[in-house]
């Protein structure tokens, strides 16, 4: 552990989760946007259910650890959503059982402890035509359309209504724009156009949060912000400018 501590925020899910730093991805933007306030921590796992994650919540989450996150955002639903396989492998996990595993997940965050703040990401829909081009021959038959993640996304978003949780529909987000199609790199996973869409979602959420404290980025304290005389001297030749703020890098000014 390095310090000084900061508020934790764990991105816990599948795929789409383990990939939110490649392509532009939604965890790197979140990274950059909360650098110097809050630590990103990625707990991803490619082709994951949410039978996979139940059984190693306790692992992840430990509910006797010294810190509990401050945030946690959690994604399964696409790879149960898939259809089921003739042999009874593969991710499927109809959708009964999907809906109580996301209830022993959400219950077991919520007794981590009194702070720790949750927000679910339904099923984004699912571009079936490009699927179907980029899916490889090494795979047996693959069942996944856009009215399959649409039944899984509502699921979520019921459950968490019901529970008090935070959820975001990106089923719904994602198909109010008409270039929704570009928003995937192979027709499921995202593409930089997608993850802005996740982080424009997350961050009215953060923001419109009656949460103490806040954790949206503009609330939230910047580590080692004081004046220093240190920092680059301002066009007077007297004063310094203090830089810990500057967000002008940023080819997206984030609300």
């Amino acid at each position: 552990m390095i310090g000084p501590e900061r508020p934790q925020i764990v991105l816990f899910g599948s795929s789409i989760v383990q990939l939110s730093f490649s392509n532009d991805g939604w965890g790197a933007a979140l990274a950059d946007i909360y650098s110097r306030k809050a630590d990103i921590v990625l707990r991803g796992y490619y082709g994951w259910n949410s039978r996979r994650a139940v059984k190693v919540i306790d692992q992840i989450f430990p509910k006797e650890a010294a810190s509990q996150p401050s945030l946690v955002i959690v994604y399964f639903g696409g790879n149960d959503s898939m259809g089921p396989h003739s042999s009874g492998l593969g991710p499927h996990v109809p959708l009964a059982e999907y809906i109580e595993n996301m209830r022993k997940i959400a219950s077991h965050l919520q007794g981590l402890s009194d702070t720790t703040r949750l927000i679910f990401l339904g099923c984004p829909p699912v571009d079936e035509a490009r699927l179907r081009e980029n899916t490889s021959t090494i795979f047996s038959e693959l069942v996944r359309t856009n009215e399959l993640c649409r039944i899984y996304s509502e699921a979520c978003v019921e459950l968490c209504n019901e529970m008090g949780i935070k959820v975001i529909d990106l089923w719904t987000a994602f198909q109010k724009h008409d270039n929704w199609l570009t928003f995937f790199t192979d027709g499921v996973h995202l593409s930089g156009e997608g993850s802005k869409i996740v982080v424009e979602e997350i961050l009215k959420v953060l923001k419109e949060a009656e949460w103490k404290p806040s954790l949206h980025w503009k609330s939230m304290p910047t580590e080692f912000s004081e004046d220093s005389p240190y920092d680059l001297v301002y066009s007077d030749g007297k004063t310094t400018l203090n830089p810990s703020d500057w967000t002008f890098h940023r080819e997206i000014q984030w609300d």
